[in-house]
């Protein structure tokens, strides 16, 4: 028997493509506030819950009880209660009722603000930032999300620039690498704790089965060690003075960066650094130059840095 004459259906059909244009814009833009952080928080972390709305906006219980009942009576079919955990999970058939970005999530996920109703606003000041090119699907992305807070295991379909396959993956971090944005996990497939650029998933169901204890990121020694960059003018600038003002040195001249072993070759190239030895790379264009390079030893990724000798440091 067709539901196509059911008029509760026929009336939630309405309520969803005429109900929420015009209920939406009449809540405060408190109410909304709430409401878009409710469903970030069930849909790229996996559950939300009243105490995760009264941490987040100070409020008593009553009113983040009310803020979960109106969310569900705008989009009922977006939520599930599990009653082990006391908290909402998203739907199978989840529709977001905000028109997020990935910009705006990554935004969220990165730096802990944006978690609050999209909004074209500005303060009126003319100012151009370049687009992001490479743009996460939210679907993709946010399943990678639930795995990372979740704690599971994710099977994907992958495309790499030498194949397509299917790997699981033990996934536990995102990081941006200047063109666009990873997962770093542990590769089943390979055995390798690697990372996998989020625009080439194609799709990503949950994989059965325990996580085991060297598939952790306590075990991903790229991840765990840090490595201290020594960054100069190139020696071969001009005015080195420019590069000074530019990335605000002291009077030692020489910046002094700390970051993980797994992500440096990605920053040197993103900050045009001259890796050669003997700084040989054009100063217009590299306008820093590594002054340690002994440094580098062990880091996995070093092809990635400009003019860096090609032998293996491993």
């Amino acid at each position: 028997m067709s539901d196509d004459n059911d008029p509760k259906i026929s009336l939630q059909l309405r309520f969803y493509t005429v109900g929420l244009r015009e209920e939406l814009p009449q809540l405060s833009q408190k109410q909304r506030d709430r409401l878009a952080f409710i469903e970030l928080q069930a849909w790229f972390c996996g559950a939300v819950s009243r105490q995760d709305i009264v941490q987040r906006f100070e409020l008593q219980t009553a009113a983040a009880t009310r803020d979960l009942a109106l969310y569900r009576r705008l989009a009922p079919d977006n939520l599930v209660f599990d009653s082990r955990t006391k908290a909402y999970a998203p739907a199978e058939n989840f529709t977001p009722i905000f028109e997020f970005t990935s910009e705006h999530v990554l935004t969220w996920v990165s730096r802990g603000f944006g978690d609050a109703e999209p909004s074209s606003w500005t303060p009126g000041i003319p100012c151009l930032a370049q687009p992001q090119l490479a743009k996460p699907r939210l679907d993709i992305l946010a399943s990678i999300c639930r795995g990372i807070k979740q704690g599971h295991a994710v099977r994907i379909d992958y495309e790499s620039l030498r194949e397509r396959s299917e790997r699981e993956l033990v996934p536990y971090a995102l990081f941006d690498n200047g063109q666009r944005w990873h997962v770093r996990g542990y590769d089943r497939k390979s055995g390798q704790f690697r990372d996998f650029a989020i625009t080439r998933i194609t799709g990503v169901s949950s994989a059965q089965g325990p996580i085991l204890p060297n598939e952790l990121m306590a075990e991903d020694d790229q991840w765990n060690h840090r490595v201290e960059l020594e960054l100069v003018p190139h020696p071969k600038l001009a005015r080195p003075e420019t590069a000074l003002l530019d990335f605000d040195m002291d009077e030692s001249a020489t910046l002094r960066i700390r970051l993980r072993s797994a992500v440096v070759g990605y920053a040197l190239r993103q900050w045009s650094v001259d890796c050669s030895p003997d700084h040989s790379l054009d100063p217009l264009e590299f306008r820093l130059w590594l002054k340690n390079p002994g440094a580098l030893y062990g880091v996995h990724n070093l092809e990635l840095a400009p003019g860096y000798p090609r032998t293996d440091h491993r």
